[in-house]
C-alpha cells in the first residue's frame, strides 16, 4: 500500500531488513528553484528503443561524508542521518552499449512534483535531471515516470548496513549477496555495485527487464569486481 512519503518516520536504526525509505524526512517548506536541463554536444539526444532498465540507488551516508555543495543541504542536514539508500533514478537501457537519453525537451518540473519525490530523491535538481535525461524517454508525463520509479524503490528491503560495515574483509560480492538475501527472488548477479574513491560503497544498480522485473545483468556490465574490497560509510555522529 502506498504511503505518502511526507509522513514517513522510520526509527533511526538499521533494522535487519529495512525498507528503502528515509529515516526522517519531511519535504522542505520551500522547494528550491531548479534549472532546465537538456541535451548538449557532450550529452546528446538519443531516442533509441528501450531494451530494459536500471534502478540506481545511492548510499547517502557516503555522499554526506564528502558533501561540499549547497545542493546537498537537504540530504545531509542533521549530520547526514536522514537517509540511507535513496533513489538516484530509473534509467532506460538500450540493447547495446548506449542508452536512450534526453529524448524530448523538459520544462521545469512543478513544485508539487518535486515535493512528492524529494523524500525518495533528496535533491530538487537531481529530480529535474532524472526527468530530463531519462524520464522523457519513457513517457510524456512526469508523474508517470516518478510514480513508477518510487513504486520500484519502495518495494526494496536492505540488510543491516551497520552490521555489514563491521564485517572483516568485506567484499563487493558480500554486499550484493546481503542485498539479494533481503529481497526474495533476487540474486547477486541482478545488481552492479559502484565503489567510490577510497573503496567506499557508492551506489547499487539493479538490472530490470522491460516489465520492470529484476534480471541478471548483461555480461560485461559496468560495476566493481565482486572480489574488490569495499567499505561502508555510516552516518556521522
Amino acid at each position: 500500500m502506498h504511503r505518502p512519503l511526507a509522513f514517513v518516520l522510520i526509527a533511526m536504526t538499521f533494522a535487519p531488513t529495512a525498507r528503502a525509505q528515509a529515516w526522517q524526512c519531511r519535504p522542505p517548506s520551500t522547494i528550491p528553484h531548479v534549472r532546465v536541463e537538456g541535451a548538449t554536444a557532450r550529452e546528446p539526444k538519443r531516442d533509441i528503443p528501450i531494451a530494459g532498465y536500471t534502478l540506481a540507488l545511492t548510499w547517502s551516508p557516503h555522499i554526506c561524508a564528502h558533501a561540499s555543495r549547497a545542493g546537498d543541504a537537504f540530504r545531509c542536514g542533521g549530520g547526514g542521518k536522514r537517509f540511507g539508500f535513496t533513489l538516484h533514478g530509473l534509467w532506460p537501457d538500450g540493447a547495446g552499449k548506449t542508452w536512450p537519453q534526453y529524448c524530448r525537451p523538459a520544462a521545469s518540473l512543478p513544485p508539487p512534483v518535486i515535493r512528492a519525490n524529494i523524500c525518495s530523491t533528496p535533491s530538487a535538481q537531481l529530480i529535474q535531471h532524472e526527468w530530463a535525461k531519462h524520464g522523457t524517454c519513457m513517457t510524456t508525463r512526469p508523474s508517470a515516470y516518478f510514480d513508477q520509479s518510487r513504486k520500484l524503490y519502495e518495494k526494496l528491503n536492505f540488510p543491516d548496513m551497520a552490521i555489514l560495515s563491521r564485517r572483516r574483509n568485506l567484499l563487493v560480492r558480500d554486499v550484493a549477496n546481503a542485498v539479494a538475501a533481503a529481497n526474495p527472488g533476487m540474486r547477486a548477479n541482478m545488481m552492479r555495485i559502484t565503489v567510490a574513491r577510497g573503496g567506499w560503497l557508492d551506489e547499487i544498480w539493479l538490472c530490470l527487464d522491460k516489465r520492470f522485473r529484476a534480471v541478471a545483468c548483461k555480461a560485461g556490465s559496468s560495476g566493481a569486481r565482486p572480489a574488490l574490497p569495499i567499505k561502508i560509510q555510516l552516518p556521522q555522529a
